[in-house]
């Protein structure tokens, strides 16, 4: 029955997607707003299809720290499955730009679409030079008043599995003085990776407090970012991080 229900979601989202790109390519003269709010609306209509076909339901714990005032933030989250992507757009209370990598525009129809919104594309074959490409242009993003999100990980992680986080999040927060909100969540358990299958269950978002950058170093803050993850990961997931230490320092 699960993998019934995966094949069904997959479905709705191959025959919603096609549109939605054309559609938004056809807004491409129109604000970026618009195309934006589509957008966002689409992930928004893609987690109720989760819930509704395949029983992946969820809370939000936190959304009082994200800040109402003109503050530019960046959202690092854990990530266990394209869920998160969804999930992140739909709730994130304001105009986000996610870092993604630049061969997503290659996808035909969705790439294009995808590259009408201006988000920050990464080309991640250019090595080191993908981090200056990141810090010039993330500067850019937040003067225009937009937010950043990133996935500190750098890719899915099964639930319970210890991962390393990238330090490249937190280098450029304090290089910017930019704040961060730390985002826990547990979506792996209803949406496994590489699976078709889509388990019911309860998927826990939980947004932690705004964590302070200005004064401090990469390393202080890359732990207190870690640290608050983890930790949490040990409330909304306690079976699977039982016994796991969650203090650790992060590696360069």
């Amino acid at each position: 029955m699960a993998v019934l229900r995966g094949w069904i979601y997959y479905l709705v989202l191959a025959v919603t997607l096609v549109p939605l790109a054309i559609v938004i390519l056809l807004l491409y003269p129109f604000s970026l707003s618009v195309r934006y709010r589509l957008a966002m609306s689409w992930a928004r209509f893609m987690l109720e299809v989760g819930r509704v076909v395949c029983g992946m339901r969820y809370r939000v714990k936190g959304l009082e720290n994200f800040p109402t005032d003109d503050t530019s933030v960046l959202v690092l989250s854990k990530h266990q499955s394209a869920w998160d992507v969804f999930a992140l757009g739909a709730l994130i209370p304001h105009q986000t730009s996610f870092v993604y990598k630049r061969e997503l525009h290659y996808v035909p129809v969705f790439g294009q679409a995808l590259a009408t919104l201006h988000m920050m594309a990464i080309n991640r074959a250019a090595g080191a030079s993908a981090y200056s490409q990141f810090m010039r242009q993330g500067k850019s993003f937040l003067e225009k008043g937009w937010w950043l999100a990133m996935f500190p990980e750098g890719t899915r992680t099964a639930p319970g599995a210890k991962t390393h986080y990238k330090t490249g999040g937190a280098r450029f927060a304090v290089a910017t003085g930019t704040p961060i909100i730390p985002i826990a969540l547990n979506s792996g358990e209803c949406w496994p990776r590489n699976s078709i299958a889509k388990k019911p269950g309860l998927i826990t978002l939980s947004v932690g407090p705004m964590i302070k950058t200005e004064g401090r170093t990469f390393e202080e803050v890359q732990a207190e970012l870690v640290n608050w993850i983890e930790e949490e990961m040990h409330v909304i997931s306690p079976e699977l991080y039982k016994g796991r230490i969650t203090s650790e320092l992060p590696r360069p």
